[in-house]
């Protein structure tokens, strides 16, 4: 598989049907190996975390979740991959891979979101676990979150806690040694299909401006992460602009 390189990861050269023929092509039992779609803040935050970003360059697949990532890196004059993102890779997995019957597992979401999830998909019930607050820094509970994907096995696992806690939680399982499936670390991409959270028309997507459409129905939660921290990802690509372009000794 061709991948293409981008502020320090080697990102799938595939669009939303190939990222998911693909995914949907592993078998059920094959030892556990996960997918993550980083966006900007992801970005961001593994520039300035050697530890997690071996997280990310440690997953069978990654793919690219941030068409503004995109353009920015077009306009520096670099290449960068296809945009998949995490929404539209489970969407597309749920509606179009999924086998009759077939039985997801779902680590995250809360408890009451499931029947909508469920109903709407026409999903079968799925195995379903939602740790508690913070539970990447007690031991115990992250143990639990690793046993519960160990015990209840699934060709698709959706890690839906959050960057950096699913990530994390991916590499944790994939470690354990025992793990089947594919893991698919996709933030809030469940709570979108349960109705739960709305998310952008496809005209907003297409445009690049999703992240504007968030900030304002959540402003409080999101308002840090878009004008703040995302940003820095400018710098990061011009970084690597200035790094393709100096002469070699």
């Amino acid at each position: 598989m061709r991948t293409r390189p981008l502020l320090g990861l080697g990102f799938a050269c595939l669009d939303l049907e190939a990222a998911a023929a693909l995914i949907a092509s592993r078998p059920a039992d094959a030892p556990f190996a996960y997918v993550v779609t980083p966006n900007a803040d992801h970005l961001v935050r593994i520039e300035a975390d050697a530890r997690l970003r071996e997280v990310y360059r440690a997953a069978a697949l990654r793919l690219l979740d941030s068409r503004v990532v995109a353009r920015l890196a077009r306009a520096f004059g670099l290449a960068p991959p296809p945009v998949v993102t995490g929404s539209d890779l489970t969407a597309h997995l749920l509606t179009r891979h999924l086998r009759p019957g077939e039985r997801i597992a779902i680590i995250g979401l809360p408890p009451d979101y499931v029947p909508a999830l469920a109903t709407n998909l026409n999903l079968a019930p799925p195995a379903h676990y939602d740790p508690p607050m913070a539970f990447d820094r007690d031991p115990a509970a992250f143990a639990a979150a690793v046993s519960f994907v160990r015990d209840n096995p699934a060709r698709f696992v959706f890690l839906a806690v959050g960057s950096p806690r699913q990530e994390r939680l991916a590499a944790a399982i994939a470690a354990a040694g025992d793990a089947t499936g594919t893991g698919l670390c996709i933030g809030a991409s469940l709570e979108f299909l349960a109705g739960r959270r709305r998310r952008a028309p496809r005209w907003i997507s297409r445009m690049g401006l999703e992240w504007l459409f968030r900030l304002a129905c959540e402003p409080r939660r999101l308002a840090r992460r878009y004008l703040i921290d995302s940003p820095r990802v400018i710098a990061l690509l011009w970084r690597q602009r200035r790094r393709a372009r100096a002469p070699r000794s």
